[in-house]
């Protein structure tokens, strides 16, 4: 594998490459400081399909933005998660009056910042789901039973068949119907020869000679095992799909092909193979499909579908198409005309390239105008005793930052402390800025989520998904019962308690981790079960103190070794969960007596 490249590091690649792709594709337009490519020929009346991630993978995601697939892509750096900022500005790019589904991988930074943005979409108004893609069997289920299963090239099949249901006028229900089948019964898995290198960054170890990696990942992640030395092409071929096929393999058996199934095969370069070879081991996996598993695919795929920068590698991946027809009650017929409809998506095989007429500007504009102004219609609340509570709850926080990062350096990677006091940091600038003079409630929450949001990082995310679900639920019940709701302790629980169940969609992190769900579960639940805050904070405070000497199980320090503490007895205490302890102890005693 070359280290060597034509550019020295990625700083401002990304936006390069996506002005080279709307430059030969006149249906594409990009948002360059957002990294979004959407379709201007979109009509607001047929389902919005977005999907994103991080770049590096390219084609993906934009090269599958046109009617038929996607109606806009979002991307991140390289190997890292677009923000919630950025997926926001995809949705008001290409909205729609049917239904928005966000398409996702699963990987833990595209979950939370999707997640954020769906949460804040619907408060907006807008009809959004998040469809995950998830069809890695490499790792099997006990290997995945916290994070789930990764995404890899079948994705390309959900996204698809998704998008030609949507072009095709198939409403939101269908759409996500088709789109959850599609996932349900797609299987892949990756072999290399080494990693891949990321320009301007230090080289990750090589996969020694004569050896290759089977379950490789596509972000540089270790596979499953190296086997050495190298077998023959059809030994790797035929072990690669024992992991997709066999049914003896419980860990592994996550689709069921039966004989006489129609199943399709997409063969993905991760970007280091040559046509010449990738060609071949298509043969050779047909030939072992047919002389092993009975199976003759009746459509194949070959392309770079989704890549791994200049990774030496490649995946194969199998949908069964008669088990799409089962969920769904779907023809294969239909399904098939979908997966062969014409796309203008520029990196789909066989699409073609011609002019499109746009939908009629009124149309757009109809649609354009979604977001919801809240702030006549927000609750009040009194300004005094908001003010606050918010300023004592920041001013604690900030107070405990070197406590915070002394956790976080013994056991994480010491950021955490210096991202709860720029959060902190940001609140208390909207509020000298004049944020509670109203007394509206939803606009205080949504700066207050914005503040929070613009640091990023996982604390971030968590903390702005619960932020901006509680957000959406107070929104739900002032449509439902009219502007005069009164938001007391009673409501606020019901709120907390749905957006903990919205958020724990997002992340599989709970109780006994060692996160900062550890403060926030007991404290949203307390909240919904006992209408008292006080209790809530209590539970909060307990839930933080509990992380002493637990063992990660989530996160980041999960992968701390015995080295990076004495004994896990003697672990401090979580700093996301102490940090959020803190904040709401601040906030209970900013209040005074009031609830």
């Amino acid at each position: 594998m070359s280290t060597k490249h034509f550019f020295p590091s990625t700083e401002g690649v990304v936006v390069l490459g996506l002005e080279s792709l709307v430059a030969r594709n006149k249906h594409l337009a990009l948002d360059a400081p957002n990294k979004v490519i959407y379709s201007k020929t979109h009509h607001p009346s047929k389902v919005t399909v977005i999907s994103g991630g991080g770049s590096g993978h390219e084609p993906a995601w934009s090269g599958y933005v046109g009617d038929g697939m996607l109606a806009a892509a979002v991307n991140g750096e390289v190997f890292a998660s677009p923000s919630t900022k950025q997926v926001m500005a995809a949705i008001s790019h290409v909205p729609s009056d049917a239904g928005i589904i966000l398409c996702i991988t699963n990987y833990t930074g595209d979950n939370l910042h999707f997640g954020l943005a769906r949460e804040k979409a619907a408060g907006m108004g807008h009809h959004v789901a998040i469809l995950r893609m998830t069809d890695d069997v490499a790792l099997g289920r006990k290997q995945t039973e916290n994070t789930g299963r990764r995404g890899l090239a079948a994705n390309m099949y959900v996204l698809k068949l998704c998008g030609s249901a949507a072009e095709d006028g198939y409403d939101f229900e269908k759409c996500m119907k088709i789109g959850e089948a599609v996932n349900a019964n797609a299987v892949t898995v990756g072999s290399s020869l080494d990693h891949c290198h990321i320009p301007g960054r230090e080289h990750h170890r090589s996969v020694p000679d004569d050896t290759y990696v089977l379950g490789m990942g596509i972000h540089n992640e270790p596979g499953l095992h190296e086997k050495a030395p190298m077998p023959s092409v059809e030994e790797i071929v035929s072990d690669m799909l024992k992991y997709c096929l066999d049914p003896a393999d419980k860990d592994r058996a996550f689709v069921e092909f039966n004989p006489d199934d129609v199943v399709c095969l997409l063969i993905n370069n991760f970007g280091g193979i040559s046509n010449f070879e990738l060609e071949a081991l298509t043969t050779v996996t047909r030939k072992v499909l047919e002389k092993d598993w009975k199976i003759t695919p009746s459509r194949i795929h070959v392309s770079c579908f989704e890549t791994s920068l200049n990774a030496p590698g490649w995946s194969i991946s199998l949908l069964n198409v008669s088990g799409i027809e089962r969920q769904t009650n779907t023809s294969i017929h239909t399904l098939l005309h979908l997966l062969d409809r014409d796309t203008k998506a520029p990196a789909w095989p066989r699409n073609g390239y011609k002019e499109s007429q746009l939908p009629k500007k009124q149309a757009q504009t109809s649609s354009n105008n979604t977001t919801e102004t809240t702030t006549e219609k927000s609750p009040k609340v009194d300004p005094t005793t908001i003010e606050s509570a918010l300023r004592a709850a920041c001013t604690a926080a900030i107070k405990a930052e070197p406590d915070i990062t002394k956790w976080d350096v013994q056991m994480g990677d010491g950021d955490c402390g210096e991202a709860v006091e720029g959060m902190c940091k940001g609140v208390l600038a909207k509020l000298d800025a004049g944020l509670c003079k109203s007394g509206a409630l939803f606009p205080i929450l949504d700066e207050v989520e914005a503040a929070v949001e613009e640091i990023g990082g996982t604390l971030g995310a968590i903390i702005s998904i619960i932020l901006a679900s509680y957000t959406s639920q107070l929104r739900l019940a002032v449509a439902k019962e009219g502007p005069g709701l009164e938001v007391d302790v009673k409501r606020s629980g019901q709120a907390a308690g749905q957006a903990l169940k919205n958020l724990m969609g997002y992340t599989s992190a709970r109780q006994g981790g060692r996160t900062v769900m550890d403060a926030l579960i007991p404290f949203c639940e307390g909240l919904e079960g006992e209408a008292d805050l006080g209790r809530a904070v209590e539970a909060a405070e307990k839930g933080a103190e509990s992380t002493r000497g637990m063992k990660a199980t989530f996160g980041r320090a999960a992968y701390v070794g015995e080295q990076g503490a004495e004994t896990q007895q003697d672990a401090p205490p979580d700093p996301g969960a102490m940090a959020a302890a803190i904040f709401l102890r601040g906030f209970l005693d900013g209040m005074g007596t009031k609830q």
